[in-house]
C-alpha cells in the first residue's frame, strides 16, 4: 500500500506540493499531541488538588512530585529505554549530528513522560516535550520516504513551528521559534511549509479549544513615551533574571550530573522539589494558574491570590517578598524536577519567570515613585514574559510575537520589543548563546546561521578518515616497508607500537632515492625513516580545529589519533577540502 502512495505521489505531486503535504501532516500531528498532553495534565492537576483548602498549606504538596517524578523515571528507564530530556537540544543535536534523524518513541514518550511529570506537580513546562515531539514527527516522515537531509530539516522545523504554534495559538511565533532557536535558515523554499504547518497547527487548536486567547488580558492603559525609560530598565532587570536562571541551572545540572544512581538523582530531585513547593505551591506543575492572576490583577487584589495554599495565606504585605523568594527559587525547582528523572522544558518557567519580574518591577517602581511615574502592573507583567524568554531562548522575536499572541497584548508591540531587545542585549554580553544551544556549542556541534560554520558542524571527522592504509612497526626493515606499501597509492605510512600507539610517519616521498636500492633492504629500519609529523589531528577535534591545524601547516596529509595517543588514520587536505564543498553545495541549493 505505501508502495502504491509512492508511486501515485510521484506522478502527482511535484516536489514542492509533496512537501507542503508532508508539512500539514506534520503540522495536524504536532497539534494534536499538544492537545493531548494539555489535557492529560490538567486531568491530573484536577484529580490531585481540586479539593485543597486555599487557607493554609497542605502537606500532599510533599508527597506529589516524588511520586510524579519516580513513575516519569521508571517509564523512561523501563519502557522507553532511553534519554527523553532536554527536548530542544536534543533537536538541535539532530539536527547538526544525526542527518535529522529522531527515534521513533519521541513521537509519544515525551507527551506520557510530561504528562506525569507535571500532572503531579513537577516545576517544568509542557512545551519542550511538544516541540520534541512535533520535530520527530517531521523526522519520521522525512525517514519513511528516503528524503534527504536538507528537506529532514525543514520537516523538524515545520513540527517544531507547528507545536509551538499549536500549543499557544500562536502561528507566527511559532515561525519565529524556528528561525531564532533551531536556526534553520528561511528562504522561500522553507517560508511556506513552516506557515502552512504553523497555521494547520493553529486552526486544529482553534477548533479544540476555541479562538479566544491562551491568557485573558485587558489593556487599561495604553503604551505612553514616558515609559520607555522604565521599559528598557525592566528589559535589563529581565536580562539579569534570564542570566541568574540559566547559569544556576547549568550548575545545578552539573550536580545531578554526578550522580550515576537513578535513585539517588530522585532523592536529591524529589527532595528538593517537594519542599520548595510546600513552601511556595505556585511553583506546583507550569505555574499558568499564576500568570492568569497577574495578567488579570486590574484592581490590585487578585494578586493576592497567589499566596493560596501557603503559609503567607491572609498575609498580603509579604507578597513581594514571597514572589521575590519564587524568582530566586524557581531554578531550582524547575532543575531538580529534570535532574531527578523528571520530564519537561523551560517554556513555562520563563514565562512565570517573566510575569512575576514584571509584576515585581511595577509594584516596587509604583510603592517607591521613581520619576513620578506610574507603570501599570498588568502592562508589565506581560512585558516582563517577553523580557525573560527572550533572555533565556535568546530569541527576541519569538518573546515579541509569543506573548503579543498569547495574550492578544498587540497594542504593547512597542514596549515589548523594547523589553525583549534590552533583555537580550543584556543576557548576550555574558551568555553568547541560549539556555539550548549552549551545550552543543561547547563541543562545536551547533548549527548557526553562519553557512560556513554549519557547513563544519555538518561535517564528520570519522567519514573523511582514511583507515585503510598499512601499519607498519618500528622493526621493520626497508624492504619490508617496500612490500607493505608497494599496493597502496598513498604516500604517508604510520608507524606504530604493539598498542597502537603512533611512534611517526614514513613519507614515502622522503625515503624514494633509497627505496630502489635493494642492497640497502637491510640496512635501515622504520625507525630510522620515520619523522615526525608538523601536526597530529585528534578524534575529539570539531572541524573547525581540524580546518585550523591544516591552515597552520604546509602538511597535504595528517595522522589522527585517539586521546590516548592510539593511531586511527590519515586525513588528506585535498578529501577534507572535497567533503566541505559537497556539503556547502547541498546546503546552500535553494
Amino acid at each position: 500500500m505505501w508502495r502504491k502512495l509512492s508511486v501515485w505521489i510521484a506522478k502527482h505531486m511535484s516536489q514542492k506540493q509533496f512537501i507542503l503535504l508532508l508539512a500539514l501532516l506534520v503540522g495536524v500531528g504536532a497539534a494534536v499531541a499538544a492537545q493531548v498532553l494539555k489535557f492529560l495534565i490538567h486531568e491530573i492537576e484536577h484529580i490531585l488538588t481540586s479539593q485543597f483548602d486555599v487557607t493554609h498549606a497542605n502537606w500532599l504538596f510533599l508527597v506529589y512530585p516524588i511520586v510524579g517524578i519516580y513513575l516519569t523515571a521508571l517509564f523512561i528507564k523501563y519502557i522507553v529505554r532511553d534519554d527523553i530530556g532536554h527536548g530542544v537540544t536534543k533537536i538541535l543535536y539532530a539536527l547538526s549530528r544525526k542527518q535529522g534523524n529522531i527515534k521513533g518513541h519521541n513521537c509519544w514518550s515525551s507527551v506520557v513522560a510530561s504528562a506525569l511529570t507535571i500532572g503531579f506537580g513537577g516545576s517544568v513546562g509542557a512545551e519542550s516535550p511538544i516541540v520534541l515531539t512535533g520535530s520527530a514527527i517531521g523526522s519520521r516522515l522525512g525517514q519513511f520516504f528516503n528524503l534527504d537531509h536538507k528537506t529532514m530539516m525543514l520537516l523538524i522545523g515545520c513540527g517544531a513551528s507547528g507545536a509551538v504554534a499549536g500549543i499557544f495559538k500562536a502561528p507566527i511565533a511559532g515561525l519565529m521559534f524556528t528561525l531564532e532557536v533551531l536556526m534553520v535558515d528561511l528562504t522561500m523554499a522553507s517560508l511556506l511549509p513552516l506557515l502552512v504547518s504553523c497555521l494547520t497547527a493553529t486552526c486544529i487548536t482553534y477548533a479544540w479549544t476555541g479562538i479566544s486567547p491562551m491568557f485573558n488580558f485587558e489593556l487599561m492603559e495604553p503604551f505612553a513615551v514616558n515609559r520607555v525609560p522604565t521599559s528598557v530598565m525592566l528589559g535589563i532587570f529581565c536580562g539579569f533574571i534570564s542570566l541568574y536562571f540559566t547559569r544556576v541551572m547549568n550548575s545545578f545540572e552539573q550536580v545531578f550530573g554526578r550522580l550515576n544512581n537513578m535513585y539517588a538523582k530522585l532523592a536529591l530531585g524529589g527532595t528538593v522539589l517537594a519542599i520548595l513547593i510546600y513552601f511556595f505551591p505556585p511553583l506546583y506543575g507550569e505555574g499558568y494558574s499564576t500568570i492568569s492572576m497577574l495578567l488579570g490583577n486590574q484592581t490590585g487584589a487578585q494578586a493576592d491570590g497567589v499566596l493560596n495554599n501557603s503559609l503567607f495565606y491572609g498575609h498580603p504585605e509579604y507578597l513581594l517578598v514571597y514572589l521575590g523568594l519564587i524568582i530566586m527559587f524557581k531554578v531550582f525547582a524547575t532543575t531538580a524536577t529534570n535532574g531527578g528523572g523528571g520530564c519537561g522544558g523551560t517554556f513555562a518557567p520563563s514565562l512565570f519567570l517573566g510575569c512575576i519580574g514584571g509584576f515585581v518591577f511595577s509594584r516596587l517602581w509604583n510603592e517607591y515613585g521613581f520619576w513620578q511615574v506610574t507603570v501599570p502592573e498588568t502592562n508589565y507583567a506581560l512585558l516582563g514574559m517577553a523580557g525573560v524568554m527572550s533572555g533565556v531562548f535568546h530569541a527576541p522575536l519569538t518573546g515579541v510575537f509569543l506573548i503579543a499572541e498569547l495574550t492578544g497584548g498587540y497594542q504593547l508591540f512597542i514596549p515589548l520589543m523594547i523589553v525583549s531587545v534590552a533583555s537580550y542585549l543584556t543576557i548576550n554580553a555574558f551568555e553568547k548563546h541560549s539556555i539550548y544551544a549552549m551545550r552543543l556549542a561547547r563541543k562545536g556541534e551547533l548549527l548557526t546561521h553562519h553557512k560556513d560554520r554549519s557547513v563544519l558542524t555538518l561535517m564528520s571527522l570519522d567519514a573523511i578518515i582514511d583507515k585503510e592504509r598499512p601499519l607498519l612497526h618500528p622493526d621493520m626493515y626497508l624492504g619490508q616497508i617496500v612490500q607493505a606499501v608497494s599496493t597502496s597509492k598513498s604516500l604517508h605510512f604510520a608507524v606504530v607500537d604493539m598498542k597502537g600507539g603512533m611512534l611517526g610517519v614514513i613519507n614515502v616521498n622522503k625515503i624514494r632515492k633509497i627505496i630502489f636500492r635493494s642492497e640497502l633492504y637491510r640496512m635501515y629500519k622504520a625507525t630510522q625513516l620515520m619523522r615526525q609529523p608538523e601536526m597530529v589531528l585528534r578524534t575529539d577535534d570539531n572541524m573547525q580545529t581540524v580546518m585550523d591545524k591544516f591552515a597552520h601547516c604546509d602538511a597535504g596529509t595528517l595522522p589522527v589519533l585517539k586521546p590516548d595517543g592510539t593511531f586511527v588514520g590519515f586525513v588528506s587536505r585535498t578529501r577534507l577540502y572535497a567533503s566541505y564543498r559537497q556539503i556547502m553545495k547541498d546546503f546552500s541549493e535553494e
